[in-house]
């Protein structure tokens, strides 16, 4: 599956983890949406968990990289199946330990891990210091959606580790 990163350049380019990808030739940048190809584009605003099953929608895989204050609905207007990663939280110096904060390589390694594609995740991984600690602060969810067969068993899954949260604050 081929990685595509919409890239908007709004962020600090010392810690852009989209640009470190494209260096080492594992994502291809895209300028604008027409540049940038059909896929399952990671959205955090779909209405629809990404699953197992979205790996036969397309044959790339598509992020948007742009600070977390820029991206609302509006920035993902790109052509594809859009589909939100679950729960899952960020081990990036920026935003370690905050779910659903994650990095654009994170967002890639998750999604390549629920698609089975766990080792093509730790090669983008391996490019930063704490690409290890993002599959380890997340085994057991990533490793229980990736077995999910659909959208609404992720959705399940999540359910119980949101739950698990609710009830520890109690």
């Amino acid at each position: 599956m081929e990685l595509h990163i919409r890239y908007e350049g709004d962020d600090d380019p010392e810690k852009c983890t989209a640009r470190k990808l494209a260096r080492f030739d594992l994502a291809a940048l895209h300028r604008t949406d027409r540049e940038t190809p059909y896929g399952v584009v990671l959205n955090p605003h779909a209405e629809r968990a990404l699953s197992p099953a979205d790996a036969e929608e397309a044959d790339a895989l598509v992020a948007l990289d742009c600070s977390w204050e820029t991206a609302g609905k509006a920035r993902f207007s790109l052509p594809g199946v859009h589909r939100a990663l679950p729960y899952l939280v960020a081990a990036n110096p920026v935003n370690f330990g905050r779910p659903l904060r994650l990095t654009t390589v994170e967002a890639l390694a998750a999604a390549l891990v629920v698609f089975g594609e766990r080792e093509r995740a730790e090669e983008i991984l391996s490019k930063f210091r704490w690409g290890e600690t993002f599959l380890k602060l997340n085994e057991e969810p990533l490793r229980r959606y990736a077995g999910c067969a659909d959208s609404s068993e992720v959705i399940a899954v999540q359910r119980e580790y949101l739950d698990r949260g609710t009830d520890a604050e109690e």
